[in-house]
């Protein structure tokens, strides 16, 4: 009997935790920007929506990956930072930006090697 998804591959849990859309941009224009504020975060991850990133930050702040801080003035301020525990994961980014660089024209040759073949199947099925 198979084992289910998350007892076979025991990265699972953390895949969804920090590759879910927009946690990746967000972690990591935090950690090369620093401290920001909503509208300065938005502005350096242009394709969010403001709902969606609201979202984010705040479950990126429930999972510890961000720090919140409110300022009481007027008008109040917010502004987020990434935690010591999202840091952990910087060299994990690291590693795949060096996989990336390395292997990406790979996975680009192989998609248009993909789509060459199934084009010339569908062209003699067609006859």
């Amino acid at each position: 009997m198979a084992e289910p998804v998350d007892q076979a591959c025991p990265i699972n849990p953390v895949v969804d935790l920090v590759f879910s859309r927009w946690t990746t941009p967000i972690l990591w224009v935090l950690e090369h920007h620093g401290r920001l504020r909503f509208n300065e975060l938005q502005r350096l991850v242009p394709s969010i929506t403001p709902k969606v990133l609201t979202q984010r930050v705040r479950q990126l702040e429930r999972d510890g990956m961000i720090v919140r801080t409110y300022h009481a003035e007027i008008p109040p301020r917010v502004e987020y930072e990434i935690s010591d525990l999202g840091r952990t994961l910087v060299p994990v980014f690291d590693t795949l930006v060096g996989w990336s660089e390395a292997h990406l024209p790979q996975v680009a040759a192989a998609r248009r090697a993909y789509d060459a073949a199934r084009e010339e199947e569908e062209a003699w099925a067609k006859g």
